[in-house]
């Protein structure tokens, strides 16, 4: 049977850590990824068994690909603090990791990944709609086939060497607890977004800064439902319509400064 360990990537998670690592023992190996937190993160993180590393934060695929050099399993799960493995999902992974394995010894072509659906939890809610279910994440990796691609700071890519699969049962992910959670994120987020704009060669023109993030707004709330999820489905259309035109004017006030930006 090959190795499997579970990776956490973390920064200040004293609150969510302890919950998600009690979902995580059946795991070959628990490793704690820490940004240099400030708070009892690694502390929490020793407590609890897990092996801890720690490295200065500068973007997530980078990030996560530090992590991936460290690992001496074979496979890994990457979960976040505030997501939780359910006993389900943690059988279909170590089957799925076995008969992956089967197709290897078998000569045949093998998954290199597994893409895992995921719940996510806002204000109360599971939402249904907006983009947000199944919401499928390439988080259960052959250690030797992957790497993230460091050129999308936010909203990390996989560069997976070999086909992906797809497995059934969820995480779950304790996304938005309340209101202030929006603000603090919104800022973070925006930055990476308009620092992967502009890698990307995009050039930005006065008219969307409004028009992006109002197609953004009507791409979930309307042709993606979500306005199935009551107020908080609209909630979270506003908050991520929000963060995109934020991160686009970002974009379209530094090409101003330069001279160098269309304004139609």
């Amino acid at each position: 049977m090959p190795s499997l360990a579970a990776c956490v990537i973390t920064k200040n998670e004293e609150r969510h850590l302890a919950a998600c690592l009690a979902t995580l023992s059946w795991a070959d190996e628990v490793v704690v990824f820490d940004s240099l937190s400030t708070d009892r993160t690694a502390a929490i993180a020793r407590s609890l068994g897990a092996r801890l590393e720690q490295r200065a934060f500068d973007d997530f695929p980078r990030q996560r690909n530090a992590a991936l050099a460290c690992l001496g399993a074979d496979w890994v799960l990457f979960v976040d603090a505030d997501e939780r493995v359910t006993t389900e999902l943690a059988r279909e992974v170590r089957l799925r990791v076995g008969s992956a394995q089967s197709e290897r010894d078998a000569g045949s072509l093998d998954p290199a990944g597994f893409w895992v659906p995921r719940h996510n939890m806002v204000l109360g809610r599971c939402l249904t709609g907006g983009g947000w279910y199944p919401d499928h994440q390439l988080r259960l990796l052959r250690v030797d086939s992957a790497r993230y691609d460091e050129a999308r700071p936010v909203h990390e890519v996989v560069l997976l060497a070999g086909p992906a699969g797809f497995l059934a049962n969820p995480l779950v992910h304790h996304n938005y607890e309340h209101l202030g959670q929006f603000r603090t994120k919104l800022g973070a987020y925006a930055a990476l977004e308009t620092r992967m704009l502009r890698q990307q060669g995009e050039r930005a023109r006065g008219r969307g800064v409004l028009g992006r993030p109002a197609r953004e707004f009507w791409r979930r709330y309307v042709t993606l439902r979500a306005y199935r999820d009551g107020w908080q489905g609209l909630a979270l259309c506003a908050a991520v319509s929000v963060y995109t035109g934020i991160a686009y004017y970002r974009l379209w006030r530094e090409q101003n400064a330069r001279g160098s930006c269309p304004t139609g």
